[in-house]
């Protein structure tokens, strides 16, 4: 069996976003599409019929979530539990600084179609082959957007062979590695806003998410169940 180049693939990735191309990569919920610039973001927004309305997803790992959103210590800490203690895919709602080096060359429209109210959505936790280019993007400020590799409305896609043609054919590069990790759960990752303790999408494991041992989480007396707050906040929504 030959083994995956993991820290080749990721920096051929890293090039093509740099070169202003669109890449297709594996996480732990399915395949997604990236870019880094107005023009790749468009590219894969028009090619999945993807209403205007909706968000590009940026990709990270924990060190520029941590720089990039603000929040207090207890929502951090929540973030922290889900994605590094348990090490569960996780995206992360909240405020954001405006100021950051990431963001310094991104243009105003695709600053627009990457925020809402003044929020935006980091993808965090990703798998390991996103960890490892999140962290060559982070050393060459490379700002990663995008959205999961499918026709809107068609649900998520685990393996390549099952993204449509039209999808595929736009991507300067394509990663594949295979079937995803949390296949069997025919979703993606789940997505929490952590300023205002709501769940916007229930995804890939929100069980483990919403369940964990009140013994091992525990944040003071206070924040206990928090958790299951956001179950309970879920489920009474509608």
């Amino acid at each position: 069996m030959r083994r995956p180049d993991i820290a080749g693939d990721a920096q051929r990735a890293l090039e093509v976003l740099q070169s202003g191309g669109v890449v297709m990569i594996p996480h732990a919920c399915g395949y997604s599409m990236f870019g880094g610039t107005e023009e790749s973001t468009n590219r894969i927004f028009s090619t999945k019929q993807r209403d205007g309305h909706k968000r590009n997803s940026m990709l990270c790992d924990m060190e520029t979530q941590r720089e990039l959103q603000v929040l207090d210590r207890r929502a951090q800490d929540m973030i922290e539990a889900i994605a590094v203690d348990y090490d569960l895919p996780l995206c992360s709602i909240a405020p954001y600084r405006t100021d950051h080096p990431l963001l310094k060359n991104v243009s105003a429209d695709l600053l627009k179609g990457s925020t809402a109210n003044g929020t935006i959505n980091l993808y965090c936790n990703a798998g390991f082959f996103p960890d490892k280019l999140c962290k060559l993007a982070r050393a060459a400020n490379q700002i990663m957007l995008g959205s999961s590799a499918n026709l809107t409305g068609t649900g998520q896609r685990f393996r390549v062979s099952d993204v449509q043609p039209e999808v595929r054919a736009i991507a300067d590069l394509i990663i594949d590695y295979g079937l995803c990790r949390y296949h069997t759960y025919k979703c993606s990752a789940t997505i929490i806003n952590f300023a205002t303790l709501q769940v916007v999408r229930i995804g890939a494991c929100y069980e483990q998410i919403a369940d964990h041992p009140e013994t091992a989480l525990r944040f003071g007396s206070s924040g206990r169940h928090h958790l299951r707050e956001f179950a309970l906040k879920e489920k009474n929504a509608d």
